[in-house]
C-alpha cells in the first residue's frame, strides 16, 4: 500500500490530522491501515521519556495547523502574553489563537474540504474578511468578523460530502461565515494535551 507524505505523518502521531480531508488516515479499498509509526521501525513499542512526551505532542499540534516551529512558537509567546494579563490558561489560549487563525476557520467553517484546500484558498486570494481580501492563512480573526468565500471560487469546490455541524462558534450561511465568539475549550479536539506542550516550552 502507497501512504501518501501527509498520511504518514497522520501515522506517526497517532491520529487523523485531517490535512487532506476526510481521507486521510483512512483504509483505502479493503486494504487496512497500519496501525504503527512510519518506517521500518515504527512497530517496536517505545517508552517516551517526560520530554519527548512533551515534543511528540508539540510536533502533533504544530501539524495539525500546519505551522513551522518558529511562527509556532510566535503563537505560543502571545498566548503567554494573553494568559497574563487575563488570567486564563495559557495552554487554552494557545488553542484558541490556534483555532482562530483564518485557515483554520475556513476549515471549520466546512467552507473547504480539507485544512490544505482551506489554506490554498486564503494564499490564491479568493477569501475576504470584513469585505477586504486577505491573503495570508495565518491570520487571527476577531469577534463579529464575517469571512466570505468568492462567490464563483465556491461553488467551483465547494465540499461535496456532508460536512459535520460547524461548531456553535461560528455562523455559517452558505458561502460566508461569522465569528459569534472565541471558541471554548470543549469544543476544540479532545485528543491536544495543551499542558504538556507548557511543560515544554517553560523548561
Amino acid at each position: 500500500m502507497v501512504y501518501r507524505a501527509k498520511d504518514k505523518l497522520s501515522r506517526r502521531e497517532g491520529i487523523n490530522l485531517y490535512l487532506k480531508g476526510a481521507r486521510s488516515f483512512s483504509d483505502k479499498a479493503g486494504v487496512k491501515r497500519r496501525p504503527t509509526r512510519p518506517g521500518q521501525h515504527g512497530a517496536k513499542p517505545t517508552r517516551l521519556s517526560a520530554y519527548a512526551r512533551q515534543l511528540r505532542e508539540k510536533q502533533k499540534v504544530k501539524r495539525m495547523y500546519m505551522m513551522r516551529e518558529k511562527q509556532f512558537r510566535r503563537f505560543y509567546d502571545m498566548a503567554v502574553k494573553i494568559a497574563k494579563n487575563s488570567g486564563q490558561d495559557k495552554g487554552v489560549v494557545l488553542l484558541q489563537l490556534l483555532e482562530r487563525r483564518l485557515d483554520s476557520v475556513i476549515y471549520r467553517a466546512g467552507l473547504a474540504k480539507s485544512k490544505s484546500a482551506a489554506r490554498q484558498l486564503v494564499s490564491h486570494k479568493h477569501v475576504y474578511v470584513n469585505g477586504k481580501r486577505v491573503n495570508i492563512p495565518s491570520s487571527l480573526v476577531k469577534q463579529g468578523d464575517v469571512i466570505e468565500i468568492s462567490p464563483k471560487v465556491f461553488e467551483k469546490y465547494k465540499p461535496d460530502y456532508d460536512f459535520p455541524q460547524p461548531p456553535t462558534w461560528l455562523d455559517v450561511k452558505g458561502n460566508k461565515c461569522k465569528i459569534v465568539r472565541f471558541p471554548q475549550r470543549d469544543e476544540i479536539s479532545p485528543d491536544i494535551k495543551e499542558s504538556l506542550i507548557v511543560e515544554l516550552y517553560s523548561r
